[in-house]
C-alpha cells in the first residue's frame, strides 16, 4: 500500500528531491498495474469486494463527506438541488442566501414575482427555466402538501423540476432515507472503476446499488462525488495523488507523477475553498475552507 500512503491526498508529498519522486512513481506503476481487473475476467464476488473496499478507502480519506449545498431545511435543499443543474454547488450556495432571505417558505416563493426571482437566480444560468421550476414546485408544495416537502420518492418526483437524482439527494440528506445520487461525477467514476457499463442514470443506480447494502447508499454517493470533484476529475484525473490507485482499472488515464498530480487537486486537498459557505464543523476541523460569498474576491 505504498501508493495509498505516499500519494493519497497530497497532504504530504514524498520526501527528498527528484530521485525520490521518480522512485515513488516507479513503485506506483509496479504496484498498481496488476491491480486493475481485466474487463471480462472479474467475477461478481470480486467486483463486490473491490467496490466495497474502494468505498471503505474513500471513507477514510473523506470522513467529513457531506452534501455540498447549503441548506437549513428540506425546502431549501430541494430548491438548491434544482438550481444546481448546469452549474456548480458553489454558485448555488452564493445565490440562495438572497433567495431564501426574501422567500423563506414555499408559500412565499409560490407567490413571488417571476421577474424578481429571475434577477436573483441569474448567476446560476438558465435562470428563466429555473425560476419557473422553483416557483412551480413551491406552488405544488403549498397546494398539495401543506407547505411541507414530502418524504416519499413517489411524491417528490411529481414536483416540477424534481427527478430521481434530486429526490434521492433530498431523501438521503433531509430525511435520512438511503438513496444513490447519480450525478455526472458519480457516473464518470463508477464507469472508470468498472462497477457498471450502463450509461442511463436509473440503470447505473440499480446496478451500483446492488453492490452495496442499502444503508450505505447515501454516504457512498458523498464519497464518490467528493472524490470526483477533488481528485478523479473528468479531463485531468490526478492518478498520482489517488488513494485508491491500486484498485482502479483506469489508473494511468491521468497524471501519474505524484508531484504533478498534487498540483491538480481541488478544494481542501489542494488548499482551496470548498463549495459551501456554511460547511459542517467536521469539514472545517479537517482543514476545509468555506467558500466566499457571491461577489467576493
Amino acid at each position: 500500500m505504498v501508493v495509498r500512503r505516499d500519494s493519497a491526498v497530497g497532504e504530504q508529498g514524498p520526501a527528498g528531491g527528484k530521485k525520490t519522486a521518480k522512485a515513488t512513481k516507479k513503485v506506483a506503476v509496479k504496484e498498481v498495474a496488476p491491480a486493475g481487473p481485466a474487463k471480462k475476467s472479474e467475477s461478481r464476488t470480486a467486483l463486490v469486494r473491490r467496490a466495497r473496499r474502494i468505498n471503505r478507502e474513500l471513507a477514510e480519506v473523506y470522513p467529513y463527506a457531506h452534501p455540498e449545498l447549503d441548506f437549513e431545511n428540506p425546502f431549501q435543499l430541494v430548491v438548491a438541488t434544482v438550481l444546481s443543474a448546469q452549474t456548480t454547488d458553489l454558485r448555488v450556495n452564493q445565490t440562495t442566501p438572497a433567495l431564501f432571505a426574501k422567500y423563506p417558505t414555499p408559500e412565499d416563493l409560490a407567490a413571488a414575482d417571476p421577474e424578481e426571482v429571475e434577477e436573483i437566480l441569474r448567476p446560476t444560468g438558465f435562470f428563466r427555466a429555473k425560476t419557473k421550476a422553483v416557483i412551480g414546485l413551491s406552488k405544488a408544495l403549498a397546494e398539495q402538501f401543506g407547505g411541507e416537502v414530502p418524504g416519499r420518492l413517489e411524491d417528490l418526483v411529481k414536483l416540477p423540476g424534481v427527478g430521481r437524482k434530486t429526490a434521492f439527494v433530498v431523501l438521503g440528506n433531509a430525511f435520512g432515507r438511503p438513496g444513490i445520487t447519480v450525478d455526472t461525477h458519480f457516473q464518470r467514476l463508477v464507469r472508470r472503476w468498472k462497477w457498471t457499463e450502463e450509461t442511463e442514470p436509473d440503470k447505473i443506480e440499480a446496478t451500483v446499488g446492488g453492490l452495496f447494502p442499502k444503508s450505505e447508499w447515501t454516504m457512498l454517493s458523498h464519497h464518490v462525488i467528493f472524490h470526483g470533484r477533488r481528485i478523479c476529475h473528468a479531463r485531468k484525473p490526478a492518478c498520482g495523488a489517488c488513494p485508491i490507485a491500486p484498485l482502479c482499472p483506469a489508473y494511468g488515464e491521468g497524471e501519474t507523477d505524484p508531484e504533478k498530480a498534487k498540483k491538480l487537486l481541488k478544494y481542501e486537498k489542494g488548499g482551496f475553498p470548498g463549495q459551501r459557505l456554511k460547511p459542517p464543523q467536521a469539514y472545517l476541523d479537517a482543514g476545509g475552507k468555506p467558500a466566499p460569498p457571491l461577489g467576493a474576491g
